[in-house]
C-alpha cells in the first residue's frame, strides 16, 4: 500500500537572490498589495521607493466646473468673436470718459474717489497722478502728463499697441507683428516703477519736482 504523494518541495533561492512576487499576484515589492498603503503612508499613487508610480494609472480626474463657470463658458462659446474685444473697448472708454468728465486736474485732494494712502499719510502712492496724466494725454499735453506720471506716459504706447494687436486678432483675425516682452523687461519696469514711487516722495530737490 502506497501513501499519497506529498507536496512538491519548492526550490530555495540561492544566497543573495532577491525574491520577487509574480506579476499577476497584485503584490508590490515589500509585500504590499496594490491597494495598500506603502511604508511611511505612501500609497501606490504617491511618491515612494524607486520604481513605484508617482501618479494614478489613469491620471487625476478633472474637477467638474461649477454652475457659474459653466455659464461663462457657454456664454463665451456662443458669443461672436468680436464681443470680448468690444467689451474691453467699452471698459477703456468708461475710464477715459471718467477722466474727461471729472477733470481731476481741478479736483480737491480729498475729493472722492481719492487715494487712501495720500489722504492719510500725504505720500504719493505708485499710481498717484495717473488719472491726471490720462486727462492731459487725452488733451494732447504730453509734457504735463509726464510731469504727473512719467512711467504711465512711457508705458501707454506699448499698452495701446498690445491692446490693438489682441483686439484686431480676436475680432478680425489681423496678424500684427507681435511685441515680445520678456520677463526680464517686465521685472526691470516694475523695479523702475518702485524706484520712481520712492524718489517722488523724497523731500529734497530735484525729487520734489516729481511730487504730485
Amino acid at each position: 500500500m502506497t501513501s499519497a504523494p506529498g507536496p512538491v518541495d519548492q526550490p530555495h533561492p540561492a544566497p543573495g537572490a532577491v525574491h520577487t512576487a509574480p506579476a499577476d499576484s497584485g503584490t508590490a515589492p515589500g509585500g504590499f498589495n496594490s491597494g495598500d498603503t506603502g511604508p511611511g503612508g505612501f500609497g501606490p499613487g504617491g511618491s515612494g521607493p524607486e520604481g513605484w508610480p508617482t501618479t494614478p494609472p489613469g491620471g487625476y480626474p478633472a474637477p467638474e466646473p461649477d454652475r457659474l463657470t459653466r455659464f461663462v463658458l457657454r456664454l463665451y462659446e456662443r458669443s461672436p468673436r468680436w464681443a470680448v474685444p468690444l467689451a474691453a473697448v467699452g471698459c477703456v472708454a468708461v475710464g477715459m470718459s471718467y477722466a474727461l468728465l471729472s477733470n481731476p486736474t481741478y479736483a480737491d485732494p480729498d475729493a472722492a474717489p481719492t487715494c487712501l494712502l495720500k489722504l492719510t499719510t500725504g505720500l504719493d502712492c505708485p499710481g498717484c497722478g495717473g488719472t491726471r496724466a490720462l486727462w492731459y494725454v487725452l488733451h494732447g499735453d504730453l509734457p504735463a502728463a509726464a510731469r504727473h506720471h512719467f512711467l504711465f506716459v512711457f508705458a501707454l504706447p506699448f499698452l495701446a499697441y498690445l491692446f490693438v494687436a489682441w483686439a484686431g486678432n480676436q475680432a478680425f483675425g489681423w496678424r500684427l507683428p507681435e511685441l515680445r516682452i520678456s520677463s526680464k523687461v517686465i521685472g526691470g519696469f516694475l523695479a523702475a516703477w518702485l524706484a520712481f514711487s520712492v524718489l517722488r516722495n523724497l523731500p529734497w530737490a530735484p525729487f520734489t519736482s516729481l511730487y504730485v
